[in-house]
């Protein structure tokens, strides 16, 4: 059985600049993302790194969120995208939302949610040897405007 794995801009985006969003397809297979993050990544974002490489990639696939009363009640403190996300995890029963933002990172913990973000996706990548030098990318990631706190 695959694990439901749902992602925020933020993820999609930061690897998509370094030339490595293919390792969420090595590590979970399929990707959900809710249609907020594809507005914002593919439509938004037109141009800009992470628009093709999501658009063209069969593995992510966008779903629909059900309760949007749910996403406006988020929306009063997250972006659109984090709140889609959120509520999508809810609804399918995810696995893992990959979330980098703080508050939407505490959003989704509170509510029980199992949130990893973008390095702990390469530090997994690392362990099961999808990439070889964790540093190197985490180095490059960071040139490429990525905000993390060092390791």
């Amino acid at each position: 059985m695959s694990k439901i794995v749902i992602a925020d801009s933020t993820c999609l985006i930061g690897l998509s600049k370094i030339g490595k969003l293919d390792i969420l397809r090595q590590l979970f297979g399929k990707i959900l993302i809710p249609a907020a993050v594809f507005h914002e990544v593919v439509v938004l974002g037109a141009g800009r790194s992470g628009a093709d490489e999501v658009k063209n990639a069969e593995w992510i696939e966008t779903q629909e969120v059900e309760n949007q009363l749910a996403v406006k009640a988020f929306r009063l403190t997250l972006g659109a995208g984090e709140s889609e996300a959120i509520v999508l995890a809810l609804e399918s029963e995810a696995d893992f939302i990959i979330l980098d933002d703080w508050k939407a990172r505490q959003m989704a913990l509170g509510l029980s949610l199992s949130v990893i973000g973008t390095v702990a996706v390469l530090t997994k990548a690392a362990e099961k040897g999808i990439i070889d030098d964790l540093h190197a990318i985490l180095k490059e990631l960071r040139k490429a405007g990525f905000r993390f706190p060092l390791p």
